[in-house]
């Protein structure tokens, strides 16, 4: 797993540090890239694939290219 996941995706704006201990449950902004990037493959009228994985793995390779890119 990567180090920078780019913090919670839909951080919360009320009291749930003080209440649970935590501030955001949920998805990181580095999953909610990949999970764009998968909807943007699969929305390609040509798109096939036959190795999830490989998928997968290229998703979250643009996904940390976003993050590198917003680090800047």
């Amino acid at each position: 797993m990567k180090d920078n996941t780019g913090g919670p995706a839909f951080p919360c704006a009320n009291d749930a540090e003080k209440t649970y201990g935590w501030i955001s449950a949920g998805m990181t902004l580095r999953d909610y890239f990949a999970a764009k990037v998968l909807q943007g493959f699969c929305a390609a009228p040509d798109f096939t694939w036959d190795d999830e994985e490989r998928l997968a793995k290229r998703c979250y390779e643009f996904a940390d290219a976003m993050l590198a890119e917003r680090d800047k």
